[in-house]
């Protein structure tokens, strides 16, 4: 069950499709090892650059959602300012709580998903985030999005009373539930509207199924990763022979074939957004198991250049930011209904 009480957006199928492009954008760590407070290095914000050029070919401002470490680092603040006095991309903010303050947690996986940490403790480390991003860049971040998509009631309620605007935490079809995190296997990629007193636009990532048995994506693909079909590698071996495959629009683990086949079934059910994540780190070498190698970087840029020509070519998209989004089209709703308690 959805961890709140998410309101469908309305968006009509006649439409052109908006692509948004989210970067989590945070210090470098190994994802392997276990959560520390000083992991803190930043050095690969540098390498922003290309995607940049990348981007801006095809006017398209990229959503920079920056975490604690990010915007207290003076390298990070002075490329970030020159972007943002540009008005060449869009800020949000990120929370890693593990080395967001204040720190009244211990580190821990489960306290690593923002919505597991207290309410009051939440929302002292988000506004701790939002006001060191308005100190620093001169920016009221009103963009969200949960580091490991910790996102939940408290979360919601949290950001409606922060002033923020937009959510993109939630990664449909996803359980974290595992690792001590939210499910969010009873979504899909369809945006939504939430809050209590004003409207809240939340914009999911572009996470769905492909293949011949699609339609059935998440019951064959919840059978194929129980115990038993992981230990047989059914996952694999469904997505090779072209029958169940869930992609993520990412360059990060994903080719462009998956994510040009993901768009088109998405698009073919109607959705009309469309979110292309990955993490800054992957920029550069050696700091992502998606990008070891320099070549593995270059394969990155060149799988994203390649699915922005599909989709503003051959889906005839168009680009935004979520904070543009939302002011075009929440302006107009009526409020979007009460968050769950």
């Amino acid at each position: 069950m959805a961890p709140f009480n998410p309101i469908p957006l309305p968006i009509s199928a006649d439409v052109r499709p908006t692509l948004f492009v989210v970067v989590d954008t945070e210090e470098e760590f190994d994802w392997s090892a276990p959560l520390s407070r000083n992991a803190t290095r930043v050095s690969a914000i540098r390498h922003v650059a290309k995607l940049q050029r990348l981007t801006e070919g095809y006017a398209l401002k990229p959503t920079y959602v920056i975490d604690y470490p990010i915007v207290t680092s003076l390298e990070a603040v002075a490329i970030f300012g020159e972007l943002v006095a540009g008005d060449r991309c869009s800020i949000g903010a990120h929370l890693h709580p593990w080395v967001n303050p204040p720190f009244r947690e211990a580190v821990s996986p489960a306290n690593s998903y923002g919505c597991n940490l207290a309410p009051d403790l939440e929302r002292s480390k988000i506004a701790t985030l939002k006001q060191a991003i308005g100190d620093r860049l001169g920016i009221d971040a009103v963009v969200y999005k949960a580091g490991r998509y910790g996102f939940g009631p408290s979360t919601a309620r949290n950001l409606e009373s922060l002033g923020f605007d937009v959510d993109l935490s939630v990664n449909p079809h996803m359980d974290f539930a595992a690792d001590g995190g939210p499910s969010f296997a009873e979504m899909d990629a369809r945006p939504y509207t939430f809050g209590c007193s004003r409207t809240l636009l939340g914009i999911p990532c572009s996470t769905g199924f492909i293949g011949a048995a699609h339609s059935a994506g998440r019951s064959l693909h919840d059978v194929a990763s129980t115990p038993a079909g992981l230990k047989a590698h059914l996952p694999g071996i469904l997505a090779r022979l072209g029958v169940i495959n869930k992609v993520m629009l990412s360059p990060e683990g994903f080719t462009f074939a998956e994510m040009r086949a993901l768009a088109r079934r998405l698009h073919d059910d109607g959705v009309r957004t469309f979110s292309l994540t990955l993490h800054s780190p992957s920029l550069a070498a050696g700091h992502t198991a998606y990008a070891r190698t320099n070549a593995e970087v270059e394969r990155l840029l060149t799988t994203i250049e390649c699915f922005l020509e599909f989709f503003f070519t051959t889906l005839n998209g168009v680009a935004e930011t979520p904070a543009d989004f939302h002011r075009r089209v929440c302006g107009r709703l009526p409020l979007a209904g009460q968050v769950a308690s």
